[in-house]
């Protein structure tokens, strides 16, 4: 007979297996452990749904524990099995399905249940929640019939669902009550700058709506506002909010109050029965952020175990926004106050905003957009409560305290505590990463990161590992990040796989995966498109392109906009155009009723509005060619007029830009490329923030490489200077063969020119024999070129895949 302590958890959650996994660490043997979870899933990290959501992440991605883990640590689990009644005089539970498990500590992690709206056609089909798995799946599943979703809350999770329906294909609205997004984290300027940066992405916004009540016969078709406005809906997300899941406790005569009431070791009001997570309430406050979960689970765990422990006190909550391309951060007060003062730094060119409130000279809370890499060390300061002196505060905002040397007192990583958090998504402590770096011999980032979980989910307390490892390894910490694999299917980096790519003479997306033993099998969205575009650079004319594994608006051929319909952009060479082609453009608009004809920065016209099934006539009654709007490849090339018309002109920019533009159309990039001429010094068309631009000077012509004129401007640099239009072709040839034989998928010219160094790219595309072959290979890649709008026009297959209309309602 087993003389262990026999524990039983119910709930297979985040919080209750954070506690298991503690128990195991601080005593391996004294435990006879049963888990109890109603979802058919081993334990996984439900804040990571949202990337599963968004493509970027599959359900395996997520698990954290797989079945394997329980086996190997002789937890008996329960999957599929809800307990439904607790008999706290025989110490016992029962679950739905009969089970009954005797129990010497009970332990009650039952999370919580998503609010739903009692509005009127609330229980139609198509109205769900996300919470778990079957509805991330369900959402799924709806994307592939319907084309619009409502997610009703414009909070952290109604925004990270709403991203996903986009990733998904979906047009979305997002409507909220307040005036402003995630009013209970953000201020109004931040909010703004959220909700600007979401509208870019696609999101459409709904502020100040009341929903009323829930259209459609059987199943969803809108929703109505008190103001008498309504929208259209295929599915609704309600995403306002969560309730403590305390049914179980309540039934079986345990103390509850908004959640289930414990004391400051987790403990009810019932001996033996303790509770953590979304369920408990502790001093009157109910946590649903991650990181006050793990808190609670520490001081559980050894409370349980019989190892002395510090009570649990509550938590200071922090929230990060897991959206794709948004940095936001939010922790302790965010609304400045007669009691507070504030330091603010707002770049509204980078699109950076930070605040830092600061009460009686003490940091009591922040709010960072764009730059949110220091908000886990003023969250130290604030949970520490550190006086703080003006030079402190200022280094906080301006990044010094990065320089440990200099840094201010409490801000670095060396003044935490061993129980200090620094992965709020995975939990894991300074400690558990320390002893990880000194028991396993640990070097990256990279290592700690596959031994520990620290910043596998979110990435944000990267720079605090990175920091770790040079405090614990001291003069042998090399500073080096290790490889960074392409995504979480595998260990191998961008540059091993095309390494493995050329020795192994890998040739579809199917088989590299399959060879480099890949950890999911299908892939996902970051590996697949960076593999094919990887297979297609190799080995150009036999290589047979995947467009499975291309983004959608690159399987379409046109850009999905918010409503549904599409933005068709032909190609027009260098900006110059004909009568011709401007008629042909007017008629075609006016056949098809596209709504908006709009003048682009990158000069060129754009047809919005398009709708699904008219795109391929639309591209036939054009006549014209692609123009690649939306694909990594070459966008535009932009000019003056150079000679041709302007006093200052000292070269023919459109002649020049019109051949460039036909040389390199429909070549593969690693990221979209965009290009100018510009005829003389005075640079009309903005060459120096272009990834390739050419300014004509006497005798010659000047080539800027690296240049961006988005979200983060770059001033590009000047590659090379050259007398002859052929030598310019040559040099812009060698550069961006260079540039996609060598940059990593989705890396823009910017990037990989400060990545690889410019002097490097000059050394490379100076020498004449690496030029030479490094044309000839652009020659081959050019070869295979075809324009995509004709081959859908000819292969009525094409039109049936992708732009046949089918209407699931009927």
């Amino acid at each position: 007979m087993s003389q262990k302590k026999k524990i039983v958890l119910v709930g297979n959650g985040m919080a209750g297996i954070n506690t298991i996994e503690h128990m195991l660490k601080l005593a391996p043997n004294k435990f006879d452990m049963t888990v109890f979870g109603s979802e058919p899933y081993p334990n996984y990290n439900r804040i990571m749904l949202s990337s599963v959501l968004a493509g970027d992440s599959t359900v395996d991605d997520i698990v954290m524990n797989p079945y394997e883990w329980y086996e190997k640590h002789g937890i008996t689990l329960y999957t599929g099995q809800t307990v439904t009644n607790i008999d706290t005089t025989k110490q016992t539970v029962t679950s739905d399905q009969g089970v009954q498990v005797p129990y010497d500590e009970l332990i009650l992690a039952t999370g919580s249940n998503p609010f739903m709206l009692p509005l009127p056609g609330a229980d139609k089909e198509g109205v769900i929640a996300f919470r778990n798995i079957q509805d991330c799946q369900t959402m799924i599943d709806a994307s592939k019939k319907y084309k619009k979703a409502v997610v009703i809350g414009g909070g952290l999770l109604g925004l990270e669902a709403a991203r996903g329906f986009i990733n998904l294909g979906m047009q979305v609205d997002v409507v909220h009550i307040c005036d402003h997004l995630m009013e209970r984290q953000l201020d109004p300027t931040a909010s703004k700058m959220l909700q600007e940066a979401l509208e870019e992405q696609g999101m459409n916004f709904l502020l100040n709506k009341e929903s009323a009540e829930i259209l459609g016969e059987e199943r969803v078709t809108g929703l109505s506002f008190r103001d008498g406005t309504s929208t259209e809906a295929d599915l609704v997300v309600m995403a306002v909010g969560i309730r403590p899941n305390v049914e179980l406790a309540q039934t079986s005569g345990i103390e509850v109050d908004r959640g289930i009431v414990v004391n400051d070791v987790l403990e009810t009001n019932q001996p033996h029965v303790f509770a953590v997570g979304e369920c408990a309430q502790h001093r009157e406050t109910v946590y649903g952020l991650v990181a006050p979960l793990y808190e609670q689970s520490a001081v559980l765990a050894k409370r349980l175990a019989d190892v002395e422990t510090e009570p649990y006190e509550g938590s200071v909550v922090d929230t990060k926004l897991k959206v794709s391309g948004v940095d936001v951060f939010s922790g302790g007060e965010f609304i400045d106050t007669d009691e507070t003062k504030a330091i603010r730094v707002h770049d509204e060119f980078s699109g950076i905003y930070k605040k830092v409130l600061i009460k009686d000279n003490q940091v009591v809370g922040t709010v960072l957009f764009g730059d949110t890499k220091e908000g886990s060390r003023i969250m130290k300061l604030v949970r520490d409560q550190v006086e703080v002196s003006q030079q402190d505060m200022n280094a906080l905002l301006t990044g010094s305290q990065g320089n440990n040397s200099t840094a201010p007192t409490g801000l670095g990583t060396e003044h935490m505590d061993n129980a200090d958090i620094i992965c709020g998504c995975n939990g894991v402590s300074k400690g558990d990463i320390c002893q990880a770096i000194q028991e396993q011999g640990l070097s990256t980032v990279e290592e700690v990161k596959n031994v520990t979980k620290a910043s596998r989910s979110c990435g944000g307390c990267r720079p605090l590992v990175s920091e770790i490892l040079e405090h614990t390894l001291g003069d042998q910490y090399t500073g080096s990040e290790g490889k960074e694999p392409i995504c979480a299917c595998t260990d191998y980096s961008h540059e091993e796989v095309v390494e493995a790519i050329r020795e192994k003479q890998l040739t579809y997306v199917k088989e590299v995966m399959n060879v480099l033993e890949w950890k999911n099998e299908e892939g996902c969205s970051k590996c697949r498109p960076a593999l094919n575009y990887y297979l297609g650079v190799v080995d150009p004319v036999a290589y047979s392109d995947d467009h499975t594994s291309r983004f959608v608006n690159e399987r379409m051929h046109a850009n999905i906009q918010k409503d549904g319909t599409y933005s068709v952009v032909p190609r027009i060479y260098g900006g110059v155009t004909t009568p011709e082609d401007l008629k042909k453009i007017a008629e075609v608009a006016l056949k098809y009723e596209i709504p908006t004809v709009k003048l682009t920065g990158g000069q060129r016209i754009d047809l919005l509005g398009v709708q699904k099934e008219n795109l391929t006539e639309v591209w036939e009654d054009l006549g014209m060619r692609s123009g690649h709007a939306y694909g990594k490849a070459l966008r535009t090339v932009k000019t003056c007029v150079g000679d041709t018309y302007c006093r200052f002109g000292t070269a023919d920019a459109m002649g020049m830009g019109i051949r460039m533009e036909k040389r390199f159309e429909g070549l593969n990039t690693p990221h979209k490329v965009k290009m100018s001429v510009s005829g003389c010094p005075r640079n009309c068309a903005e060459s120096g923030i272009k990834d390739l631009g050419v300014v004509a000077i006497d005798g010659g012509w000047e080539l800027y490489v690296g240049g961006n004129g988005g979200v983060k401007i770059r001033v590009g640099d000047l590659l090379a200077t050259v007398k002859t239009e052929d030598e310019l072709i040559e040099y812009a040839e060698a550069f961006l063969q260079y540039y996609r034989e060598t940059a990593r998928y989705l890396e823009r010219t910017a990037q990989w020119v400060e990545r690889m160094g410019l002097e490097h790219v000059q050394a490379v595309i100076e020498d004449d024999e690496q030029r030479q072959a490094l044309c000839q290979r652009m020659v081959t890649a050019l070869s295979v070129h075809s324009d995509p709008w004709q081959k859908a026009i000819e292969d009525k297959q094409v039109q049936k895949d992708l732009y046949e209309v089918i209407d699931a309602k009927a």
